[in-house]
């Protein structure tokens, strides 16, 4: 791995949600850094794709090498056509280079002129069963000269959603969160609601999770892109969180990373035998066309793969493997599907209010 110099502490201005830029000192992350997080990140796929296989009982994971000719490389992880997964990937990457991609400078001017390293563990699956949700993870590390941060999230996609099975996914993430920081959860979940959210269509691509970004253990816990939003106003409602430091938030990655399995597998375990017919088959594909939609429109994650010339069936493994559209398509009233719209592609109050929802046949 090409070595580059670690910054020392230095003041950089961070786009703070207020909207005034604020100059604020970071510290320097340890000499080993790179090494202990790219470690861990494919220390978590080891984990997760184990896990997965034994929650599957039937399908296994096919590894998949690759190098990236300006830098580093990763492994690419598929599992399909098992007893749960039709299809589901778990990828690990490692990259790192001279040229700081577009979406990057956009965000953090200041760390123009610098070498990047960028390392991350990203997951999507594919249930077959339209019972059980869709789920995406990803979390990931970078730095460039001065500028280091931490980011990512998980979110969880029902078709045929139940609200004990999201309340049970929040919990667990908040229990995660709550080790570390008690604004935390309630912060990253507003800005899960608002980052995996499809403009275009005016709704939620799921029920949420969290979501965090440029987290370097300065400023407001918010660094998103609407200073007005829900998220931005809880995050200044709060102020700004003791500085934390790079081991801090290291420690609060990795508990989120390994809450990703209580907080999924249970939910297979309770719907892998539900029984499903055509219209709930044909319903869930036509949602999986919003989810193709927010990847390739939306995902910072996918504009920074192939900004960096990252290896694009890696990047794109998150497509399901079948999808359909419909025109003009609306739910019949008083159904599952219509409950859908109607309830959990709203922003919701997992925790302390979920809602009363009819479970219709």
């Amino acid at each position: 791995m090409t070595a580059f110099a670690t910054p020392a502490k230095s003041s950089i201005v961070h786009p703070e949600a207020n909207g005034q830029a604020q100059p604020v000192a970071v510290s320097a992350p340890p000499a080993d850094s790179r090494e202990r997080v790219g470690q861990w990140m494919r220390q978590i796929q080891d984990e997760i794709c184990q896990g997965l296989a034994a929650a599957d009982g039937a399908g296994q994971f096919r590894q998949d090498a690759w190098e990236r000719p300006e830098g580093g490389g990763g492994r690419s992880r598929v599992i399909s056509n098992g007893d749960v997964f039709e299809q589901g990937g778990v990828n690990f990457s490692e990259v790192w280079g001279s040229q700081l991609p577009p979406s990057i400078l956009t965000q953090r001017p200041e760390a123009a002129g610098h070498g990047f390293y960028a390392t991350g563990t990203s997951m999507v699956l594919h249930p077959q069963n339209p019972y059980i949700p869709t789920v995406h993870l990803n979390y990931r590390y970078f730095e460039a000269g001065p500028v280091w941060w931490f980011g990512g999230g998980i979110d969880l996609t029902p078709y045929y959603p139940f609200v004990e099975d999201v309340v049970h996914f929040h919990q667990t993430l908040k229990n995660a969160c709550d080790r570390h920081q008690a604004d935390y959860y309630d912060t990253f979940k507003l800005w899960c609601d608002e980052y995996f959210y499809l403009k275009h269509r005016d709704e939620t691509r799921g029920v949420g999770g969290i979501f965090f970004d440029y987290q370097d253990g300065t400023g407001a816990l918010y660094r998103g892109p609407d200073p007005h939003g829900p998220a931005a106003a809880h995050s200044q409602q709060v102020g700004q969180p003791p500085q934390r430091s790079w081991e801090d938030l290291f420690g609060f990655v990795q508990d989120c990373g390994r809450a990703f399995l209580p907080a999924y597998v249970p939910i297979i375990d309770r719907r892998r035998n539900q029984d499903y017919g055509d219209r709930e088959r044909n319903f869930q594909l036509y949602r999986r066309g919003r989810y193709v939609e927010f990847n390739l429109v939306y995902d910072r994650g996918t504009i920074f793969g192939l900004q960096t010339n990252g290896r694009t069936e890696s990047i794109l493994m998150s497509l399901p493997p079948l999808v359909r559209w419909e025109y003009g398509y609306q739910p019949e009233p008083n159904t599952r599907e219509a409950n859908l719209y109607d309830i959990f592609l709203k922003p919701q109050d997992w925790l302390n209010a979920p809602p009363q929802v009819t479970n219709f046949a």
